[in-house]
């Protein structure tokens, strides 16, 4: 986390921007962000029907005028009558707005097909929040064990930051980059019985579609994970806030909860909590803060637990919540925001759709380069097989090579990309993660740069 928000390499970003600001001479003209995956930082046009809506909220003076449509108009005083005193600026319930959280159960079974309770049903400020609020129930100082939670390898940071923080033991579990960075049970198997040996492991983190990998977990993978779960006693933490990231044509999202139910018993008794937001997918509201957590089968003592945790910060940002309402109550055929809402949403996801096969495809064929298909979220994670030279080159610097990669490649093309250290590596491999967020011209316009300066690396270092 650490590195990611203020680490060497951002901090240099920053002094080249300031920079060029002040006129200092550059190979470039421009800074290419690759590192961030806030859409509209990055230039995505916001979707008018959420905008509409939020705006309308925050000023309801607009409702007696003619700007809006009705249906816009129709949400928007569902909501405030939801509300304490009619007003966004009012406290909510710690767990949200009752109406929300009924319109994302409502949500998860069209999606699923099954039923979901309003009442497991959590609004948090953005999906992080929700995460350490259930990272948190499994915090035990008088345990002769240390709890354990398994995460992924690559990973976000804040499962191993959050994890420290709540004195639990970290269990990077590695991903089979060779199989497209799937779960392999056997070797996770026979991690979790080495594990055992210092701490009691008690949940499992999968991240589907992957952070930063770009995979999009298989249903064979995901029954495997459910039964290995089960056979272990596991809680599964879901982290499935790029569920609308899916880009390779007749590929689909499974749910964790949907292919949970599908298996049927015993598996519909386990413990499991999945996470969503309304920063990725085509909306990328990440300044709104707005997720949502849903439990499944979790124990009385559990649930008041984590009622505690949530009540602690007084209720999530009610603007964030009503971003989770304009996913979970999208506009219906018929109605008047609907072709317009259809066209932005499918142009955004087209358009993405078309990036990640851009980014991909020129990266495999960079030299020492390999990709893995970007088939969903937001990011690419490409594998640079480095010269010796350049290896040796790096630790005269004191810099991990994908560091010295990156910083190379920053003060020569004024490309920003996150080395793959930041995220967790098997030892000997070196990546870096890239967003596909800028627009098709920027993404083609860093593909041209970095095909011709990694020539001119593995010219110099080979």
């Amino acid at each position: 986390m650490d590195y990611f928000i203020r680490g060497p390499l951002i901090l240099r970003t920053r002094q080249i921007q300031d920079e060029i600001n002040k006129g200092i001479p550059k190979p470039f003209n421009q800074i290419i962000k690759m590192n961030i995956g806030d859409a509209h930082a990055m230039g995505q046009i916001p979707i008018t029907f959420i905008r509409q809506i939020l705006a309308s909220v925050m000023y309801p003076s607009l409702l007696d005028s003619m700007e809006f449509p009705d249906d816009v108009k129709m949400r928007t005083r569902e909501i405030l009558k939801a509300c304490s005193g009619s007003s966004v600026g009012a406290y909510s319930d710690s767990a949200g707005i009752e109406i929300i959280r009924k319109h994302v159960a409502d949500y998860i079974e069209r999606r699923d097909g099954v039923s979901a309770n309003w009442k497991n049903i959590y609004l948090t400020g953005g999906a992080s929040n929700g995460i350490r609020s259930i990272l948190r129930l499994f915090i035990n100082f008088e345990a002769k064990k240390k709890p354990g939670i398994l995460f992924p390898l690559p990973q976000y940071p804040i499962y191993p930051v959050s994890i420290d923080d709540y004195n639990m033991e970290k269990l990077g579990y590695y991903l089979d980059e060779s199989q497209n960075w799937s779960l392999n049970i056997n070797e996770l198997d026979h991690f979790v019985q080495e594990s055992k040996k210092s701490c009691d492991p008690k949940a499992l983190v999968v991240i589907n579609p992957g952070n930063p990998t770009g995979q999009v977990i298989s249903i064979d993978n995901i029954k495997e994970i459910i039964k290995f779960a089960y056979k272990e006693q596991l809680f599964i933490l879901a982290d499935e806030v790029y569920q609308d990231n899916i880009y390779p044509d007749g590929m689909e999202f499974h749910s964790f909860k949907k292919v949970l139910h599908e298996m049927g018993p015993p598996y519909t008794s386990m413990k499991m909590a999945s996470f969503m937001s309304c920063s990725k997918g085509y909306m990328g509201e990440c300044g709104l803060r707005g997720g949502y957590i849903e439990v499944l089968n979790i124990t009385p003592e559990m649930e008041a637990k984590l009622s505690r945790n949530i009540s602690s910060t007084l209720c999530p940002t009610v603007i964030g919540q009503i971003g989770i309402y304009c996913i979970a109550n999208p506009p219906r055929k018929g109605e008047a925001s609907y072709e317009l809402y259809v066209n932005e949403k499918s142009k955004i996801i087209e358009n993405l759709k078309i990036k990640a096969k851009m980014t991909s495809e020129a990266f495999n064929k960079f030299e020492g380069f390999t990709c893995n298909e970007v088939q969903g979220s937001m990011y690419a994670f490409p594998r640079i097989h480095l010269p010796l030279k350049a290896i040796e080159a790096a630790k005269e610097c004191g810099q991990p090579p994908d560091e010295f990669y990156a910083f190379k490649l920053l003060e020569r093309t004024g490309i920003c990309v996150i080395p793959g250290k930041a995220f967790g590596q098997q030892d000997g491999t070196y990546h870096f993660r890239s967003t596909i967020l800028p627009s098709i011209d920027l993404i083609q316009k860093m593909i041209n740069l970095l095909e011709d300066f990694n020539t001119e690396f593995f010219q110099e270092y080979k």
